[in-house]
């Protein structure tokens, strides 16, 4: 004996197409995003170098210290090895206490990833790389530099108090005494 209710109940759960129901479609292939394509050489393959000596530390903050203090800015300065451990530190007279860590964080992702912070915060603001912000020890901020010597890395520098682009300029004058 059939029992027609159970039948629509049982085409129901095995879903049997109802002319009511919208027509099936093939599922279509995914459009590949910015993160599939498989670059030819590891990016930002820097080799490592002897860590960075605290003379030489200390050097490339005295040259960030002076840009700043020639545009009357008051920054935390951070260098750090390639490891990202710190070397030296100094802060300047009013700067700010939260940029003393934001500073430290800047050299050492600059250090540990081996490319400039700015990298991080161009992915994110301009591709919308936001998962990026799921990888440990990442700043999306400029005013990160890696120290290099002879092409090897051997510490970064981070700068951190003004706006993003004031730590990058700062930045840029400490490296300048080592790249």
């Amino acid at each position: 004996m059939s029992d027609t209710k159970g039948s629509t109940r049982a085409g129901a759960v095995l879903g049997a197409a109802s002319p009511l129901a919208p027509p099936l479609r093939a599922q279509q292939p995914a459009t590949p995003g910015p993160l599939d394509s498989v670059p030819e050489q590891m990016p930002f393959d820097v080799p490592y170098g002897t860590p960075i000596s605290l003379a030489r530390a200390e050097a490339a903050i005295k040259a960030a210290v002076a840009e700043a203090k020639k545009r009357d800015w008051k920054m935390n300065v951070a260098v750090v090895d390639g490891g990202g451990n710190l070397v030296a530190f100094q802060r300047m007279d009013g700067a700010q206490l939260a940029s003393i860590q934001i500073a430290e964080h800047k050299a050492r992702a600059a250090a540990t990833f081996r490319r400039d912070t700015k990298v991080f915060e161009d992915a994110i603001e301009l591709n919308k790389l936001n998962s990026l912000l799921t990888l440990d020890g990442i700043i999306a901020s400029r005013g990160g530099i890696p120290l290099l010597e002879q092409g090897k890395l051997i510490g970064a520098i981070g700068c951190s108090g003004g706006t993003g682009s004031q730590d990058e300029v700062v930045c840029k004058a400490g490296t300048a005494v080592i790249n």
